[in-house]
């Protein structure tokens, strides 16, 4: 008999090893290479084992590792200026996730209506097909049953809409409304960009009822979409903001960022972290950010983005039995499937190539913002092998 995993069986992994990785490229333990157009979930922004970063890492390493919230950290106050100076924020507080951003976001919105006066507007509107993380109370607010059940009572103060219904949002606002909480472009829930007007019609709102508008970019944010955060598309700016994912490159490390007026309430021992802002993770996105605010960067990101949505777009047209869609924004992008998703994920596997799935029958495209035009056409090249495969396979079995 088989000895059981140590692991909790929490995760249905594919089964491949790892060894190391390159830019764009992940080798196995045997030694094939994959190309990465999952970059972790959207994490690794600036490539596997990107030499800066590395070494802005090693070299913190040799100095201290941890110290505490109880002293004060310069890595943090340098970082907290560049994200100030390059954002609408004026306040950063740094967490080691995403999930622990949001927290921080959510309780930065309800304290801010506390001290204001109204300790009864603590509700928060989100979106139907939302992902914010697998706290209890990012759970709630995401409202997924899939992720909710088993866990007890759901947390209260979450009302759900239709992801881009401006008037379901203008119903659900209660004199216990707090603020509205969406991401930008729906990862998880399918690649699902909000319109311009929306965003704007949502800024709109909180300004006449006095909400606060808080936005998820722990998956949009730090260039994936061709901006530093995908709201500027928009032209609109947020009360709040969770990050994190592609700010630390593959380091743990996510941020909650507001305007000193929002952050008003969280005073001197309303939140806390013990792991959070310590000077490897300081060390590690100040480097990053080196990178991804360098001149040009984000136009190059833009025009590889525009060439593999291009390609992608004419893998659409030719296999329409099993490409239904193209999706996203920047390199976020989508491929909504013609056929079960997990078929298709798994051909594009097969060719070597990695990607994450998503909800709505879409797997997602999210290669680290290093890549190529030339690397975006490799990719393209393997996708067409894998639609190539499928149909391949379908006329065998009506043979």
């Amino acid at each position: 008999m088989a000895e059981a995993a140590p692991l909790y069986d929490t995760y249905s992994r594919a089964p491949l090893r790892f060894e190391r990785g390159e830019g764009v490229w992940l080798v196995t333990e045997s030694g094939e290479r994959y190309l990465d157009f999952g970059a972790g979930v959207a994490v690794t922004s600036v490539g596997h084992s990107n030499p800066h970063v590395v070494n802005a890492l090693k070299e913190q390493a040799d100095k201290v590792w941890h110290l505490s919230n109880i002293y004060e950290i310069p890595g943090q106050e340098r970082l907290a200026k560049r994200l100030t100076d390059a954002t609408f924020a004026d306040k950063v507080f740094f967490t080691n996730s995403g999930a622990e951003a949001l927290e921080c976001a959510i309780k930065t919105a309800r304290r801010y209506q506390y001290s204001k006066g109204h300790p009864e507007r603590f509700h928060i509107i989100t979106f139907e097909g939302a992902f914010h993380g697998r706290t209890l109370a990012t759970i709630a607010a995401g409202g997924q049953e899939k992720y909710l059940e088993g866990f007890g009572p759901k947390a209260p103060g979450f009302d759900q809409v239709p992801f881009g219904d401006i008037e379901a949002v203008r119903a659900a606002v209660t004199d216990a409304t707090a603020a509205i909480l969406i991401e930008p472009v729906q990862g998880e829930g399918g690649v699902r960009p909000a319109t311009t007007e929306f965003m704007k019609a949502l800024r709109q709102i909180c300004d006449e009822k006095g909400l606060l508008l808080i936005l998820d970019e722990v998956q949009t944010g730090v260039g994936r979409t061709g901006k530093l955060f995908a709201h500027e598309w928009s032209g609109i700016t947020p009360d709040i903001m969770a990050v994190a994912k592609g700010i630390g490159g593959g380091f743990p490390l996510g941020a909650c960022l507001a305007t000193a007026e929002a952050a008003s309430g969280m005073k001197a021992g309303t939140h806390g972290s013990t792991y959070g802002g310590n000077p490897l993770a300081m060390a590690v996105g100040s480097a990053v950010l080196d990178i991804i605010l360098a001149e040009g960067f984000l136009q190059q990101v833009c025009d590889v983005a525009l060439v593999f949505r291009q390609g992608l777009a004419s893998l659409k047209d030719r296999y329409p039995d099993v490409i239904e869609d193209i999706r996203g924004e920047g390199l976020l992008l989508g491929i909504k499937a013609a056929i079960p998703s997990a078929e298709l994920l798994q051909a594009i596997r097969a060719a070597h190539l990695l990607g994450v799935p998503a909800g709505d029958n879409v797997i997602r495209l999210l290669p680290p913002l290093v890549v190529t035009a030339e690397e975006a056409r490799e990719g393209l090249v393997r996708i067409e092998r894998a639609a190539e495969s499928i149909r391949a396979s379908k006329v065998k079995k009506t043979a």
